[in-house]
This record gives structure tokens, C-alpha cells and sequence, in this order.
């Protein structure tokens, strides 16, 4: 063997060993995808708590506007009635 030859030998034998050291362990990566779970478990939570908020909010603006659709027919009823009583005095004369 030539001195060439083991120092090439040598050097695949450290490029191999770097490039090992590189990688990372099984158990590094089990935290770390561990760590990003939590962060989703916790993120569906709030989604879940501000989705019920937003359907809270829906239904009681349903609510709202079906009782805002009443007062507008009740009013509309009165005013009916209003005009046809202004009329009715409108038409009387004055007792003086």
C-alpha cells in the first residue's frame, strides 16, 4: 500500500464519520416531532374553543335579527294604524 492510498483511505474514513455525525438520532427527532404534536394538540384546542365562540356569536346575531324583523312588522302595523287615526282627526272639525 502506498502512502497515497492509505491517506485516501484515511480521508473516506473521516468524510464517513463526519457525515455520520451529521445525521440526526432517532430519539432527537422523536422530541422534536413531540414537541411540534403538542403545538398542534394545542392549536386545535383553541380553534375548538374559538369555533364554538363563533357559532355563540351566530346564533345570537340570529336571534338578534329575527327579533329586529318582529319589532319592524309590529311597527309597520302601528304605523298603519297611526296614519288612519291622524286621518280621522284631520277630518273632524274643531269643537270650539
Amino acid at each position: 500500500m502506498t502512502v497515497l492510498g492509505t491517506s485516501m483511505k484515511l480521508a473516506v474514513v473521516a468524510l464517513t464519520g463526519l457525515s455520520l455525525s451529521a445525521c440526526a438520532t432517532e430519539d432527537y427527532v422523536d422530541k422534536q416531532i413531540a414537541t411540534v404534536n403538542d403545538r398542534i394538540t394545542a392549536l386545535e384546542g383553541r380553534v375548538g374553543q374559538v369555533d364554538q365562540a363563533a357559532q355563540a356569536a351566530n346564533a345570537a346575531a340570529q336571534a338578534a335579527g329575527s327579533s329586529a324583523q318582529q319589532a319592524n312588522q309590529r311597527i309597520d302595523a302601528l304605523t298603519s294604524r297611526v296614519d288612519g287615526i291622524e286621518q280621522r282627526l284631520s277630518s273632524k272639525r274643531p269643537r270650539n
